[in-house]
């Protein structure tokens, strides 16, 4: 039957829509919204309502387009300053970390197929590529997870664990595609070979993708252009030039395009605010995109025999061979303590990632490739379901979760300044507990080097004199240099909640 673009269009929106409202039902519950976007395919899919998506070649390029945009934009949200203590410890999780995963789990799994399931089919070859498949922590889950949780974690493990989840994939998949071309081949494979194309891999990306965003932000800064809505898109296009070039120069575009969003986002550059903020939200879109797209690609019948086993792999990961990887990657690094150890093996989620890497032995016809797609799919939804719902908790059990931030987003003003312009900006509402101190607005005892440069009235906005009389439920805008003692000033003449962005 052919199919016509509105109706395409139409079925897109409306799972787009039952997503984002099951994600946003979901996330008061901490159920992993990226999870529930990847049931809503499932539920839609060939063994739900019928919706039939078999086109592994469609598939694999929604995929690899998501996951660009995802770890560019996951760069670009990456503070330099942050991940700069802890690159170290990051790169070795991110590189050798992956290698010894992966080595690990194949052991099990060849070691489960042949004396356990033997219905898996499974030789050592098969069982390596399944587990290269699953060796990287998934950026769309990490970033997803930690940061729609506003999770706050002691030690830098925060950006420790994205550090790790936006620059591990690349060692995965160079990994995966070894063991296809090796399954594929038959022959004896050159490990001196495949050793040199994983080290010219991993430098060509890291290079390209240093001074291609170097390059591109002398570019956004240069091009003057009228219509400032374009900037975004150029931000976006660029990024995906970014990983194209780089995957016909031999690198490694996912590295590439990961370490130019670092580079861009840690530059200033035009309209930079809006630009992130579109970034922001296309990210979300991809992943909506690639879950749904995944989910849709199963077929829940076909998990059934491969249930069990993939959940034994799935704990065994969990419980072995993440924690052992960890421990062995960060012995040098002494000032890691073993609580933040154990957090970070924790950490280990799976999602989106290994299932696109799945995808690539189906799209290249290896023999058991949905057996293994399968099964990758099994570890996703336990990984998803045991760690994604309890970060929070057992980073209180470790003791390593801060108190969260009470601060909401600004509502009323809708403002932005330069980012080489340090200010906290705020915006309170007036209540009779504050018209305690005074009704003039020269009453209230704001601290030194602040402004109140805004009030909302109903519908009505007007800027203030001293001896602007405030009624209760007005709100306003204030700005300060001195963000401590703003805080300090509203604690004592009892503002207790109020919207806040800090601007550096």
């Amino acid at each position: 039957m052919e199919v016509s673009t509105e109706l395409i269009l139409l079925i897109g929106s409306f799972l787009f829509f039952v997503s984002m409202l099951v994600g946003k039902a979901g996330h008061r519950f901490g159920v992993p919204v990226l999870l529930l976007f990847l049931l809503v395919g499932m539920v839609f899919g060939g063994d739900g309502f019928g919706l039939d998506f078999e086109n592994i070649q469609i598939a694999q390029a929604i995929g690899t387009i998501c996951l660009t945009v995802i770890l560019f934009s996951g760069g670009l949200d990456t503070k330099f300053r942050e991940i700069k203590p802890v690159i170290q410890p990051g790169v070795v999780l991110a590189t050798l970390g992956v290698f010894i995963t992966a080595i690990i789990t194949g052991v099990f799994i060849w070691w489960l197929s042949d004396r356990v399931y033997a219905g898996l089919g499974m030789g050592f070859l098969t069982a390596m590529l399944l587990a290269s498949t699953v060796s990287s922590t998934d950026s769309a889950s990490v970033f997803g997870i930690l940061r729609s949780k506003g999770l706050a974690l002691k030690n830098n493990l925060r950006p420790l664990l994205e550090l790790e989840s936006g620059s591990n994939d690349p060692m995965a998949y160079m990994l995966t595609v070894t063991f296809i071309s090796i399954v594929n081949s038959g022959n004896d494979p050159n490990f001196l070979m495949v050793i040199v194309n994983i080290v010219v891999q991993l430098v060509v990306g890291s290079l390209l993708g240093y001074f291609l965003g170097k390059l591109s932000v002398g570019i956004i800064n240069r091009i003057r252009m009228d219509n400032a809505s374009l900037y975004p898109v150029l931000l976006l296009i660029t990024g995906i030039f970014i990983f194209s070039i780089t995957y016909y120069l031999k690198g490694n575009g996912y590295l590439a395009v990961y370490i130019a969003g670092l580079v861009i986002g840690n530059s200033k550059f035009a309209h930079k605010r809006t630009s992130m903020s579109f970034m922001d939200g296309f990210a979300w879109m991809s992943q909506i995109l690639l879950f749904l797209t995944l989910g849709l690609l199963v077929n829940p019948s076909e998990l059934i025999p491969v249930l069990i086993p993939g959940i034994i792999i799935a704990l065994f990961m969990i419980f072995v061979a993440r924690p052992i990887t960890v421990y062995l990657c960060l012995i040098p690094f002494r000032r890691i303590s073993f609580r933040d150890k154990t957090y970070i093996s924790w950490v280990g989620l799976r999602g989106a990632v290994p299932i696109i890497f799945a995808i690539l032995p189906l799209a290249a016809d290896v023999p058991g490739a949905r057996t293994v797609f399968n099964v990758v799919f099994v570890i996703t939804i336990v990984s998803l379901l045991f760690q994604g719902t309890s970060l929070p908790i057992v980073a209180s059990w470790l003791g390593l979760a801060e108190k969260p931030s009470n601060y909401k987003s600004l509502e009323d003003f809708d403002v932005e300044f330069s980012e080489e312009i340090k200010s906290a900006m705020t915006e309170i509402c007036i209540t009779e507990e504050t018209l305690k101190h005074g009704k003039n607005l020269l009453e209230m005892p704001l601290p030194d080097n602040t402004l109140a440069v805004m009030v909302k009235r109903g519908e009505r906005f007007f800027v203030p004199t001293g001896q602007t009389a405030l009624q209760d439920g007005d709100r306003l805008l204030v700005i300060s240099d001195d963000e401590e003692a703003l805080k300090e000033t509203y604690k004592n003449i009892g503002i207790s909640e109020f919207s806040y962005r800090k601007n550096d």
